[in-house]
């Protein structure tokens, strides 16, 4: 994607200062434009970009991005299960992401969730308001654009609803069957990420249940996120999100058939182009801690185009909110910690209220 300067605001016309706080929907601020070309100064996030940021992207490592086959993790046959983790623990080392394939979850339900999923987005407006603003990181149900407006130098193309779905489940009542293909989803996502996490602690040379238990997954936090990105008149400026990590464990992403992820692998831009019926699988933060730097999280972002909607079903799945967290006790035997502890809860906070900028929540917390 090619970088492009934007203009300065002092040459800008007023209307072009749109604040995200100041407005309820892209997807709204979008077809209002019309046929213009042009969008707000205040959304050119590409020239806000680290200047040593390599915007280089590498498509011939596309293909390259691991594929981890849950049938053979989960195999009741020792060598089957024991070269799946060894795949994982590889792909966790080498990349920080992998697509998972053969995961149980029905095609159907996924192709609901992301028809339900649009419906939401094209509610009207005044349907939508009943579910609030996005107050508080910790509110059951949230709608809001951009990230966090209030800290941003400058805003992103993206609407969104976010809701606490675990340990208590949350999610808005409209359109109808929304809450419950919702619900059966998350779910079923759960249980992919707890037998991943036994996966991944076997991986480290640990208990199948080290992780589990040390992070309480049982009762752990469950973000998920809908994500929408209407097509963008000058994508060559603007970006749906940008380069950052994830807050929890694991995050399980799919969309809609339409690209717009990208990975950072060895200082090149990766695009994430999934396999057909797969999900991606992304490493967060506290599995970094956890690891002792051993797994990374990884860092991505979502890149715009001016023809198709993007819609990204997002579920980060973490720790009990009240858990410390810190590296394995099993792993400081042999080696210093990297990080400090920090209860979840805190954490999470931090992160959804400070803007988004590479791994800045990570850094706060890592020794030396």
């Amino acid at each position: 994607m090619a970088s492009a300067a934007s203009i300065p605001s002092s040459s800008q016309p007023e209307s072009s200062m749109v604040r995200s706080s100041n407005i309820f929907s892209i997807k709204e601020l979008a077809e209002s434009k019309g046929d213009s070309s042009l969008i707000p100064s205040t959304y050119h996030s590409i020239s806000q970009l680290h200047e040593d940021d390599d915007d280089d992207v590498a498509e011939y490592l596309a293909s390259s991005i691991p594929v981890i086959d849950f049938s053979h993790l989960t195999s009741h046959h020792p060598q089957t299960h024991s070269k799946a983790v060894h795949l994982l623990g590889k792909a966790c080392a080498e990349w920080g992401v992998f697509m998972l394939t053969n995961h149980g979850i029905p095609e159907n339900l996924v192709e609901k969730l992301m028809e339900k999923s649009r419906e939401f987005h094209d509610l009207p407006i005044e349907e939508k308001k009943e579910f609030g603003d996005d107050k508080s990181p910790l509110e059951p149900i949230r709608l809001g654009t951009s990230f966090c407006p209030q800290v941003e130098k400058v805003h992103y193309w993206r609407d969104y609803l976010k809701a606490n779905t675990f340990p208590q489940f949350n999610f808005p009542h409209k359109p109808p069957g929304y809450r419950e293909v919702a619900y059966e989803y998350s779910q079923k996502i759960r249980e992919l990420a707890r037998k991943l996490l036994e996966g991944i602690s076997e991986s480290l040379g640990l208990a199948s249940n080290s992780i589990i238990e040390s992070t309480e997954f049982d009762s752990g936090h469950q973000l998920f996120a809908v994500n929408m990105y209407p097509p963008c008149p000058q994508p060559h400026l603007a970006l749906g999100l940008p380069p950052h990590s994830d807050i929890g464990l694991l995050t399980l992403l799919t969309q809609n058939g339409i690209g717009g992820l990208q990975v950072k692998h060895h200082g090149k831009w990766v695009n994430v182009n999934p396999l057909s019926n797969s999900i991606t699988v992304i490493l967060a933060d506290q599995l970094e801690v956890l690891s002792n730097g051993r797994y990374e999280s990884v860092l991505h972002r979502a890149i715009l185009n001016n023809e198709e909607t993007r819609i990204s079903v997002v579920l980060a799945n973490g720790p009990a909110l009240d858990k410390e967290i810190g590296p394995l006790a099993e792993l400081l035997e042999k080696e210093k910690p990297l990080f400090k502890s920090m209860k979840y809860q805190d954490y999470f906070q931090f992160h959804q209220r400070t803007r988004l900028d590479d791994k800045n929540t990570l850094y706060e917390i890592r020794l030396n």
